[in-house]
């Protein structure tokens, strides 16, 4: 996509930028009032009612464009993003928020998002097309540097996941993981072959098949003494659902797969941007659901690094097992607080939809805030249960534990149930069961890879561990 410095100029481009006036169907006729009779002429010819989203370019005396004028709407009821889609409605040109906006962080960071385009498989001219937009000046009052930075971190992991499996495997999210790190100085160190056999034997298991060899990537950054906050995201890079085969429809958007590991990623970009107060660690756990001969099979029986016995009812309920092994390892450093995301259920969309992932955590005040910072942030997350009646659907009569529920009911909120076996020691836990895509494309969100509840997180946490 275009950088979004170019699209975010610096404030000091406000002086020469065509301002954009944002008005409501009450506010409008006084704004109108001063305006020349040409000006207002012109509002009245095209029926500019300042209704929602609307907009409408005046020319000054000199034929030029003058001024913006675009409908707001109520804040309560309108998508805090959709100043954004001036960005691709505009002549090209610089702008500016001059009134009426009432949140300029995130219009402006809308209009960064609403650029976006995924042009790494274009070419010639479709390519050049995809990087005109309009540029914005930075409002007043807001960071520019961190405001590119959570851009910044939102395009990382879009790029992850729109990136079709043949070219985002095991070993490209290991570079995509090395890559951030040197961005940042931060370790990384990668675990795989016959040592991520017996250290993660579920990550092996899940992974062997496939021709790109699993492996556990960890990224550790920051102080020693800081906070210790660990995410775990699911870096299932493409499945097929092993040999409990997904059908064709299934695995047509199997690429995004990979989109807990790369929302961790973004939300790790985020953190280490902006300097938090912690001791940050990453784990993800990379793998392809491939099938071959040596696939693990429905019916094995598997010892989890936790030493947990697990029957598989399913090889498409594969997410969980490679995460439990990660999470074990986080749970042993008893980090102050541990997060996962994972693409992990259908049962969740099923629930919740396509744009609203649920959260999962025993810790009432963090949901409390984490919910307050999702609508803050215009990233929207909603509370479900460890509903822990439920743990009997996944019985076994002769392993600890089987990986895929029985009943086919609340299936989100038993894959939560599975995880939640393997964390004991750490002062929070939060899961996330996200999407990781945008069907159809909305302000600020382009239809594609979208790293769901990265910036609510960065929020809370940017509350709970302000740069020291």
């Amino acid at each position: 996509m275009t950088a979004a410095k170019s699209i975010l100029l610096s404030q000091s481009k406000s002086k020469s930028a065509v301002p954009i006036h944002a008005l409501t169907p009450d506010t409008l006729a006084a704004f109108v009032k001063p305006l020349s009779n040409v000006q207002k002429a012109w509002v009245e010819a095209n029926g500019f009612k300042a209704r929602p989203n609307s907009h409408l370019c005046l020319a000054g005396k000199d034929g030029g464009l003058a001024m913006v004028l675009y409908g707001a709407g109520a804040p309560e009821t309108v998508d805090p993003f959709e100043p954004g889609r001036l960005s691709g409605a505009l002549p090209s040109g610089d702008y500016a928020l001059a009134s009426g906006f009432s949140n300029p962080d995130l219009a402006a960071l809308g209009w960064i998002l609403h650029s976006y385009k995924f042009t790494r498989y274009l070419s010639g001219k479709e390519s050049s097309k995809s990087g005109e937009t309009a540029r914005l000046a930075c409002p007043d009052n807001v960071d520019r540097s961190g405001l590119l930075a959570r851009a910044d971190a939102v395009v990382l992991g879009r790029d992850l996941i729109n990136t079709p499996a043949e070219d985002m495997g095991p070993s490209q999210l290991e570079a995509a993981v090395r890559g951030l790190a040197r961005q940042f100085k931060a370790e990384v160190t990668v675990t795989k072959g016959a040592a991520l056999e017996k250290k993660f034997p579920l990550i092996h298991a899940v992974g062997r098949a496939a021709d790109d060899a699993p492996r556990l990537l960890d990224l550790r950054w920051g102080a020693q003494r800081a906070p210790k906050v660990t995410l775990v995201g699911k870096g299932v890079c493409f499945d097929t659902g092993g040999l409990d085969l997904k059908p064709a429809s299934g695995m047509a958007l199997m690429k995004k797969d990979m989109g807990g590991a790369a929302a961790v990623l973004a939300l790790a970009s985020m953190i280490m941007a902006a300097q938090l107060n912690v001791r940050l660690r990453v784990l993800v756990p990379a793998v392809e659901n491939a099938v071959a001969g040596n696939a693990f099979r429905p019916g094995d029986i598997l010892t989890s690094r936790k030493g947990l016995s697990v029957e598989i009812g399913n090889t498409d309920a594969e997410g969980r097992l490679v995460l439990a092994d990660a999470l074990d390892l986080a749970d042993a450093e008893r980090p102050e607080m541990l997060i996962d995301m994972a693409t992990l259920t259908g049962a969740a969309r099923v629930a919740l939809g396509p744009d609203l992932p649920p959260f999962y955590t025993d810790d009432d005040e963090l949901a409390a805030q984490l919910a307050r910072h999702s609508m803050a942030s215009n990233d929207p997350l909603w509370r479900l249960p460890f509903w822990h009646r439920y743990n009997d659907m996944f019985s076994s009569k002769i392993a600890d534990v089987n990986n895929a529920g029985t009943g086919g009911f609340a299936g989100s909120i038993t894959a939560a149930l599975f995880l939640r076996r393997f964390v004991e020691n750490a002062g929070s836990y939060v899961h996330l069961d996200i999407y990781g895509w945008v069907p159809a494309a909305r302000a600020g969100r382009p239809a594609g890879g979208e790293p769901q509840a990265a910036r609510a997180l960065f929020s809370m946490l940017s509350e709970r561990y302000p740069r020291r």
